[in-house]
């Protein structure tokens, strides 16, 4: 069974953006959906009128955003909704994502991104250093990418240091339940600094790269659509923005090293990748737990 669908739900664009890709998400996947809408706990209301009649106000009206919100969700995809009280908004939502055993918590970008292009707001960044499952960060825009569109193709940005396989177990589960096929990347050979001598580096980069991927590759189930393909350029935001894009395609990268076990870090790569990206990018622990038939 797919595991459950986590949407970090504001009444703004990004929050549209949020419900639109968890939307394109569960409806691929046959997972189900939550809208979850986070409000501020009693213990943190400091500037909050001690009145229950308050209270219920503010519940009413995060209940019609949920129900806004839930309206633009496809028939055929089930979802519900959830108003929450924490200290912030990212402890909710990963309250509510223990609480529901869910695979992904989607959240959309922060105020002052530019149409489809990342910003990470405080939720996300919060989500980036504290999640044990895989965080997907959604660009500005994204709710303009029709349903039907459903996640064809899976990029997986892979380094060469040991610990790919939370990654790349999650991004064949995905492409089990999406029919998504997979793109291994490799971006090893850029960015390296000014005062290398880098012909000969590149040169040795580019094989052991290929090496990597093509590994990589053959440890990948029969029946999942793959290929391979190794960025060029003098920077990895120059080799990712020359990288071609699918509509409605989904980037996988993989925790930084120096996250804790099953908790997440945004590394320094996967933090170049975002300021070019133009498609969702998913954050992967470095250690996953996969139950048959989806993400855990």
């Amino acid at each position: 069974m797919t595991a459950p669908i986590v949407v970090g739900y504001q009444a703004t664009k990004a929050g549209k953006d949020a419900v639109a890709f968890g939307a394109r998400l569960a409806r691929s996947s046959g997972g189900a959906l939550h809208l979850v809408l986070v409000l501020p706990a009693d213990t943190r209301s400091v500037i909050t009128p001690p009145k229950a009649g308050y209270d219920r106000y503010l519940r009413t009206q995060a209940e019609a955003w949920l129900s806004d919100a839930a309206a633009t969700v496809p028939g055929d995809v089930t979802h519900a909704e959830h108003v929450r009280f924490a200290d912030s908004f990212g402890e909710g939502l990963l309250a509510t994502a223990a609480e529901l055993g869910a695979g992904h918590i989607v959240v959309g970008g922060a105020d002052g991104a530019h149409r489809g292009r990342h910003r990470l707001g405080t939720t996300a960044s919060e989500l980036l250093h504290t999640a044990d499952v895989p965080v997907a960060l959604v660009p500005r825009g994204a709710r303009k990418t029709a349903v039907d569109t459903g996640i064809p193709r899976l990029t997986v940005a892979l380094g060469t240091r040991p610990g790919a396989q939370a990654l790349l177990d999650e991004a064949v589960s995905l492409a089990q339940t999406t029919g998504a096929r997979i793109r291994l990347l490799s971006l090893v050979t850029v960015d390296l600094p000014a005062t290398l001598d880098t012909g000969v580096i590149r040169i040795a980069g580019a094989a052991h790269a290929e090496d990597v991927l093509a590994k990589a590759q053959a440890a990948l189930p029969e029946g999942v659509d793959s290929e391979v393909v190794i960025g060029g350029g003098e920077s990895i935001e120059q080799a990712v923005a020359e990288l071609s894009w699918e509509p409605g395609e989904v980037v996988l990268v993989g925790s930084s090293r120096l996250a804790q076990p099953r908790r997440l870090f945004l590394g320094s790569t996967a933090a170049k990748m975002l300021h070019e990206l133009t498609v969702p990018m998913i954050v992967v622990p470095r250690e996953r737990a996969l139950t048959e038939g989806g993400v855990r």
